[in-house]
């Protein structure tokens, strides 16, 4: 099971809670963890990811042993604190300003 961190706004479209937990089978990269994630949550297709090319959107964030792993290739394997349930994979909405 991979724990995923959720911000408020993707937990309310989601009537879920803060952190939830997905399976997923083979390598856990992001590219996996994300598709696990829309498919027990239908409803945040097109909120972490564009629709059509899959890529992250610009004010997302994602974090995997306190690590920025954002602009990483979505097919990198995750950290073993990840795969083992340890640390949670974290999605997080950019904040700007100074």
């Amino acid at each position: 099971m991979i724990r995923v961190v959720l911000p408020h706004h993707l937990q309310t479209l989601a009537s879920c809670g803060r952190e939830v937990t997905v399976n997923v089978d083979g390598i856990v990269t992001q590219r996996t963890v994300l598709d696990a994630l829309e498919t027990r949550y239908p409803m945040l297709r097109g909120t972490v990811r564009e629709h059509v090319t899959l890529k992250r959107r610009p004010r997302v964030r994602f974090f995997a042993d306190g690590e920025d792993v954002s602009h990483e290739s979505p097919d990198t394997e995750l950290p073993a604190s990840i795969v083992s349930g340890d640390q949670p994979f974290m999605i997080v909405g950019a904040i700007a300003g100074g």
